[in-house]
């Protein structure tokens, strides 16, 4: 299949059009001046979702606030300068902030907050969640206790796409002590901006339900 590739003309042209999203799909290349441009511009990318597939785990809702999907987001004191430059980079990128904590660097408990995140996100107040301690990955394992949630400690931009395209991971975890502010947010933006792939990975995530079943059936 032929790819198709967005440039920044195509970003304004859009732009000019009165349109705020464009849709992409997996054949789709996406320059990075385009890129920089729909941040600019405030256009999304939205991935073509596959819809003929049989899902038996629950679809996330997908909480607005004044138009906007809800992102929860909090960390522990390790992470807590990162989630305060998160939360306005997230903000930018046309999403409502739902801020869980903690609020200062003084030391408190990372699976308090990584739990926070993980029922806001269960319970529908939440689109998607973002947790950030020393390495990510604690808040990760606290997260995934939870049933229904898939939380994805991601180091790099690949792992991201992949969480979600493969995963349909619903929180992101990261690590303070691991990656830098510019980093994270082009993780954070990926993350946040690519769509579950459906397909043979529709499968593999029924599977996963069923496991998550069979272990909350009282015995």
């Amino acid at each position: 299949m032929p790819k198709k590739l967005i440039t920044e003309k195509t970003v304004v042209d859009f732009f000019n059009q009165g349109k705020t999203e464009i849709e992409i799909d997996k054949n789709t290349i996406i320059t990075p001046s385009a890129r920089d441009k729909a941040l600019q511009l405030r256009v999304k990318f939205v991935e073509r979702r596959e819809t003929q597939q049989k899902f038996n785990y629950p679809l996330a809702p997908e909480p607005k606030i004044d138009g906007k999907k809800v992102v929860a987001i909090a960390s522990d004191h390790a992470g807590f300068k990162l989630k305060e430059e998160m939360k306005k980079f997230i903000s930018e990128l046309g999403y409502s902030i739902l801020d869980l904590g903690t609020n200062s660097e003084s030391q408190v408990d990372y699976p308090d907050f990584a739990y926070a995140v993980a029922y806001a996100v269960l319970s529908g107040k939440a689109w998607r969640g973002v947790m950030i301690d020393g390495t990510g990955v604690a808040s990760s394992i606290v997260a995934n206790k939870v049933p229904g949630i898939r939380a994805a400690c991601c180091h790099n931009e690949f792992t991201a796409r992949i969480s979600r395209e493969h995963n349909d991971a619903n929180i992101l975890t990261l690590g303070a002590r691991v990656i830098g502010s510019e980093l994270a947010k082009e993780i954070v933006r990926v993350f946040l901006e690519t769509n579950f792939g459906g397909g043979r990975h529709l499968q593999r995530l029924n599977k996963i339900f069923e496991i998550e079943q069979k272990f909350s059936k009282p015995k």
